[in-house]
């Protein structure tokens, strides 16, 4: 059922008067779940966090690397990076940022308890941190680690004095005080956040006094509520909206060039035993897990008609894809074809692997937290049903459904990872490397895939200053995870925004709605 907009609303948009007020509204899909900076590698929960909290580095749109509170790096051997900080940034409160201030924001992350997707894959190979002067800091690395730049503008800093906070002191406040061009006013979970232009950033201020982000997880009442001028920008727009949201005349439609964001099905793969939600075509117990039959993760791939997703559903805000960059992207092997679609050898395949009359899978996802996912996961399991896989769908928040992933609590699941480094590396890490939080890696690898190779091979790249050899590693680990199916790969999503005509925005191929980005019309 597509959405229609209103004409009333339509005819309602935009009442306001010529000179734009400094008060901001942004809808977004899914709601924050935290204001700590290091509690949830998640770009929902970015959406707040990027704009209180600096790195030492940031990435622009197309997430290349740039200066944030570091002014310049320099790899002074084969394993330390010294970053000169820059000497006018101050906190929120006026006090100065230090070298000793970045060195508590990276010792935190590893020690934060209970954290649902930490940090540590972006400073994993880190050993040890020291203070020069109050203005550089120098970090030794266990071997060569080209990308540790890269890496940090995901790591958010925060004050010295306030490293042993928990995350509810963040939530509340007490702690959420950072360097960013916003200050942190109020948190309602599962409602909004509010922030406030800081008087003390280092970089040019932004255009909007206040800015509420408002959580409405329905792609339809997110785009009546942009109509109605209760916001003033969407993300997350709905794909079946696009076609009328780009006759209005008063509006405006931004979508990313590229799309970093890849969406996947993940598959129990941690139980040798029965796995909960899968069974015989009876709904009798199995007494070991088909998850870990490669045949039967293979037959699951094959059954998915990616065109027609895309054509159906995905409506041009997304691109198939077997590997985790798109194609001409760094660690993309253009030598791996896109996912094919073959019923009759999927089948085959699950006949083969002692499942001749099928079997019944239920599928869950979140609800709202990727474009479409709904729709997706219920298209997913009609097409499994054709070759005699019973399936059903089961749609959850994202606040409890990653709680419920990482508790390994489901057999099939939708997952996502972005390449918000601008390679390959970080997603596989976190997509298909063996889970180890301790190591940074497996933070999205919610159905526990392990292979050894493949985790040598992106050890290895981590340690291989040249890019041509580097590339090389990348696709070979790449390739490991799509002949052996460590989660079945559905597409590459482009994020996307609707805002009002007078709102500029050239939106970011990682998801992020940045402040400093969104502007008055010229």
């Amino acid at each position: 059922m597509k959405y229609r907009l209103p004409r009333l609303l339509a005819m309602m948009l935009l009442a306001a008067p010529s000179a734009m007020a400094q008060t901001l509204g942004i809808g977004i899909a899914d709601a924050i779940t935290s204001i700590d900076p290091h509690f949830l590698n998640s770009p929902t929960n970015k959406n707040a966090i990027c704009n209180v909290f600096d790195g030492l580095t940031d990435t622009d749109s197309r997430v290349d690397i740039e200066p944030a509170l570091a002014e310049s790096w320099t790899l002074i051997n084969d394993h330390t990076w010294e970053f000169k900080l820059r000497r006018n940034a101050r906190f929120h409160d006026g006090t100065p940022f230090t070298a000793t201030d970045a060195v508590a924001s990276i010792a935190r992350v590893p020690k934060l308890p209970n954290a649902p997707a930490p940090f540590t894959t972006y400073m994993r190979t880190i050993t040890a941190m020291h203070v020069v002067d109050p203005h550089t800091v120098r970090m030794e690395t266990d071997g060569l680690n080209p990308n540790l730049p890269a890496e940090l503008a995901q790591v958010r800093m925060i004050k010295a004095d306030l490293a042993d906070s928990p995350t509810e002191d963040f939530n509340t406040g007490k702690a959420a005080i950072g360097t960013g061009p916003y200050r942190f006013v109020s948190y309602k979970p599962g409602a909004t956040v509010e922030l406030e232009r800081s008087e003390f950033y280092w970089g040019k201020p932004g255009h909007w006094k206040q800015v509420t982000y408002r959580f409405i997880t329905d792609g339809g009442a997110r785009v009546a509520a942009l109509l109605a001028g209760d916001v003033q920008v969407i993300d997350f727009v709905p794909s079946d909206a696009m076609a009328d949201l780009r006759k209005n005349e008063r509006l405006r439609l931004v979508t990313s060039e590229i799309g970093l964001r890849f969406l996947f099905l993940a598959l129990d793969q941690s139980r040798t035993g029965p796995t909960p939600f899968v069974t015989g075509p009876n709904g009798e117990t199995l007494p070991s897990n088909p998850l870990l039959d490669v045949r039967v993760r293979r037959a699951l791939s094959l059954a998915i008609n990616r065109p027609a997703l895309m054509d159906r559903i995905m409506e041009g805000t997304a691109t198939i894809s077997a590997q985790v960059m798109p194609r001409g992207g760094f660690g993309n092997d253009p030598t791996i074809a896109d996912p094919p679609y073959d019923p009759d050898q999927a089948r085959k395949l699950l006949a083969e692997a002692g499942f001749p009359n099928g079997l019944r899978i239920t599928i869950h996802s979140a609800r709202g937290r990727w474009i479409n996912d709904s729709r997706i996961v219920q298209a997913i399991a009609q097409m499994w049903q054709r070759i005699g896989v019973q399936t059903s769908v089961e749609l959850q928040p994202w606040s409890s459904y990653i709680s419920k992933v990482q508790r390994t609590e489901f057999s099939v699941m939708m997952g996502s990872v972005a390449a918000v480094t601008g390679e390959a590396s970080q997603p596989l890490r976190g997509a298909l490397g063996t889970r180890d939080p301790g190591r940074g890696f497996g933070g999205f690898n919610f159905g526990r895939y392990s292979n050894p190779d493949l985790d040598a091979l992106l050890d290895q790249s981590q340690r291989t200053a040249d890019d041509r050899a580097r590339a090389a590693l990348l696709w070979k680990a790449a390739r490991i995870g799509v002949d052996q199916v460590g989660h079945i790969p559905l597409h590459l999503q482009r994020a996307s925004w609707a805002m009002r005509r007078d709102i500029v925005y050239p939106g970011r191929s990682d998801d992020q709605t940045r402040l400093l980005a969104i502007n008055p019309a010229p």
